[in-house]
């Protein structure tokens, strides 16, 4: 099998182009619409958007209405005089109940990823860092986590309380539901991969060191069981967890991370953003798999820390099935060590890519039997991202002040510019060679100490 084929099938379809263009609908054909006014919204409003469709659900917080209408209603709906912006609803894509007695990993073994971002070396009880993540929540808009989640994490560190399930949306439901329980019955393992990452887990009883070991990590189930939702349900994720830090968790930092993508930006999406940001929370997002074709949203829209994904020289050391875990990546960091992934989308103008983490050959948990506890190597920007969540909340811990903005500037202040470049390394399939530009690598290689050193 390909590296190509083989990634495609690992990456688990996280970044599909958005929606069919309305221009393509044929004038009678129901489709699912998000729209944002420019003024609050009442019973009046609500009443007049009826004539022109159904209104399925409100969202209040960002004055934001999702509809099915029928495609020629399109421009009325846009010349109404409280319409700020109408855009079709955009695809995003991205059992045992056995405990682990243990509350966290933060002694857990080091691996090459966090290695590289200089969390820990190689071995147990190694972190590099004086932080952990402790009385910071980060919020994993997702899949959600598998129904054995308490077999990979400690229960002590899932927000069970605030945990949720969004779905629905699209031109064939419309509505957008709420579903507390179904965030733990995942079938599809993405979100629980991506959370691996930032706490660590449990390899049969082995305990894997994470980016941030003790954080709360809240799951918010955004996609559904085949990994792909819409941007109206992605919306109503970002909103709730921006509710959640306006209320109950108003004295916490708190860190969205989305794993996810499309190939446009959804207005009531951007709303959403802009939203959390007003009210404090930080959110980091993939830059997406799309390589030359450029980013995905909303990883590219400015206010996102968008992560691209790197790999390293020492990958897949011949006689070595271990060097995943037993290998020392070199410091001080060195950008001849990486290399940047052929998948790992690259910067177009008007799109913004901050910085680069591990995406390749990461493993944890990853289940293709419900119930079954098994792992994988995956690679993809989804498994950059979390490197970079994790590093934000070791941030927010040594200074719960920091907001988006101070956030973003530290990342690209401390990230070790990597230059455009080749590098030859080893793949399950022999020797192979990758290539990219400036528009790859945002400011570059981020590690952990570098950000935590300018982080005041």
């Amino acid at each position: 099998m390909s590296r190509k084929i083989f990634l495609s099938f690992l990456v688990l379809a996280a970044l599909l182009l958005s929606t069919v263009p309305v221009t393509a609908a044929g004038g009678n054909q129901t489709i699912g619409v998000n729209v944002l006014l420019n003024t609050d919204i009442t019973d009046a409003i609500l009443q007049d958007l009826g004539a022109h469709g159904r209104v399925r659900d409100v969202v209040y917080a960002i004055d934001a209405v999702t509809m099915q209408i029928r495609a020629s209603e399109m421009g009325a709906l846009q010349a109404l005089p409280y319409v700020l912006a109408v855009g079709t609803d955009a695809v995003r894509t991205g059992a045992p109940l056995d405990t682990v007695f243990v509350e966290d990993f933060v002694d857990g073994l080091g691996t090459w990823n966090l290695d590289a971002v200089n969390v820990t070396n190689p071995g147990f009880n190694n972190r590099q860092v004086p932080y952990d993540g402790t009385e910071v929540y980060v919020a994993v808009l997702d899949t959600g986590l598998v129904d054995s989640w308490r077999q990979y994490f400690p229960e002590e560190r899932i927000a069970e309380e605030y945990a949720i399930a969004f779905g629905g949306g699209g031109g064939d439901q419309g509505w957008v539901s709420s579903q507390p329980n179904k965030w733990e019955h995942d079938q599809n393992s993405h979100g629980t991969h991506v959370t691996s990452t930032i706490l660590g887990y449990s390899l049969n009883g082995t305990p894997i060191n994470g980016v941030a070991p003790m954080v709360t990590v809240i799951p918010v189930k955004v996609l559904n069981q085949n990994g792909s939702g819409w941007s109206s349900v992605i919306a109503r994720g970002i909103v709730y967890v921006a509710d959640l830090k306006a209320g109950p968790l108003a004295d916490y930092p708190v860190v969205i991370n989305m794993s996810l993508g499309g190939s446009a930006l959804d207005p009531v999406e951007q709303a959403a953003i802009d939203y959390a940001i007003a009210n404090g929370v930080i959110i980091v997002a993939s830059a997406g798999n799309n390589g030359l074709a450029g980013m995905g949203y909303p990883g590219a829209y400015p206010p996102v820390i968008s992560v691209a994904a790197s790999g390293w020289m020492g990958e897949w050391e011949p006689g070595n099935g271990s060097w995943w875990w037993n290998r020392n990546v070199a410091d001080p960091t060195n950008p001849a060590d990486f290399y940047i992934t052929d998948f790992s989308s690259r910067e177009l103008p008007g799109q913004d890519l901050d910085v680069v983490a591990p995406g390749s050959w990461v493993v944890g948990p990853y289940q293709v039997n419900s119930g079954h506890t098994s792992y994988y190597y995956l690679g993809g920007t989804s498994m950059s991202s979390p490197h970079v969540a994790g590093i934000v909340a070791l941030m927010l811990e040594k200074n719960p002040a920091l907001v988006a903005a101070d956030v973003e500037l530290i990342l690209e202040m401390a990230a070790v510019p990597m230059p455009a470049g080749c590098l030859t390394v080893n793949q399950p399939a022999g020797p192979e060679t990758f290539c990219w530009e400036a528009d790859a690598t945002g400011a570059g290689l981020i590690t952990a100490d570098a950000a935590l050193s300018l982080t005041p």
